[in-house]
């Protein structure tokens, strides 16, 4: 029997409802037997799986729901959690090795879309940015909390902001007169800032930095990519998508050089630790096509590596 441990941020957070087509967004590994993997991971059809067991989970977020059936097989299983806790699933179901692990890293178009949650500089929301409403911790409290040197590294590090110092200042600045509760308050901001309106690629990126911190997401993808190792087969794949260069650069690394950063790891000796190969040198991109019906797909990245 082969099993596969699928990850992605799923639709419907917070919510009870779910969509007409529950396989909506899972349907996507059909696409991906394109891919050369040798069949022993991404060859996969939700019309004739069998003895298959999918764990789906997300950074922070709620998605509890368990398919019984599809087609006649029961093989799927959803599973609430944040996926750095996905070992701890798999223990619970008596699962010590699995052929694969696909994690798509993508924020879901529903949760963007919501002005509620707070994800989009578009319109006006409360600011807020949690994948999992029920933590504490949202764009708020880091806008109107965090101090200045503290902003400085989120906008530096997960940003790429080299006026990281300039936008901090003005974000503490700003707050002593008023409270930092709405997206439009955060543009005004950097609108008086820089004395003209900013672009979208500028917002995206800013908001892209709050919401890495918010939900930790950036700890949460080197725990289960640490973790990957102890649970994949020998030749197992691992099969990574992301959407922003800090994601791909982890990945990227890590696939290479078993470690975060673009150095080896090495043991006492002196040795270089390596525990994967990497199948595709460069990473797959999407076509024109995909882009055209999907915008949002443009900045996504996938790597595969293959535990040695």
């Amino acid at each position: 029997m082969k099993i596969f441990l699928l990850i992605v941020v799923v639709i419907c957070i917070n919510s009870c409802r779910m969509p007409a087509d529950p396989l909506g967004e899972i349907k996507i590994i059909k696409r991906l037997d394109t891919i050369d993997t040798g069949g022993n991971c991404l060859d996969l059809d939700v019309d004739i799986i069998d003895n298959v067991l999918v764990a789906a989970a997300n950074y922070n977020g709620y998605f509890i729901y368990k398919i019984n059936s599809i087609n006649g097989n029961n093989n799927f299983e959803f599973i609430d959690g944040n996926f750095r806790y996905f070992d701890l699933h798999l223990k619970q179901r008596g699962i010590k090795k699995v052929d694969g692990i696909f994690a798509d890293l993508g924020v879901s178009s529903h949760q963007i879309n919501t002005l509620s949650r707070g994800f989009s500089y578009k319109g006006r929301a409360e600011l807020d940015m949690r994948m999992n409403s029920n933590n504490k911790k949202n764009a708020q409290t880091i806008l109107n909390d965090y101090n200045e040197n503290d902003l400085d590294k989120l906008f530096f590090n997960y940003g790429d902001f080299k006026n990281s110092r300039l936008i901090a200042k003005n974000i503490v600045e700003y707050r002593k007169k008023k409270k930092i509760k709405y997206n439009s308050d955060l543009i005004e901001i950097l609108n008086n800032l820089f004395d003209k309106n900013v672009n979208f690629k500028f917002l995206s990126r800013l908001f892209q930095s709050i919401r890495i911190e918010v939900n930790d997401e950036i700890n949460a993808l080197k725990e289960m990519l640490l973790k990957s190792k102890h649970f994949l087969k020998i030749k197992g794949r691992l099969v990574i998508i992301s959407y922003h260069s800090i994601e791909d650069r982890i990945v990227k690394n890590f696939i290479n050089k078993s470690n975060f950063d673009s150095t080896f790891k090495t043991d006492f000796y002196g040795n270089k630790k390596i525990f994967f190969k990497s199948i595709n040198k460069k990473p797959l991109v999407p076509s024109e096509e995909e882009i055209k019906i999907n915008p949002r797909s443009r900045s996504a990245k996938l790597r595969i590596g293959e535990l040695i």
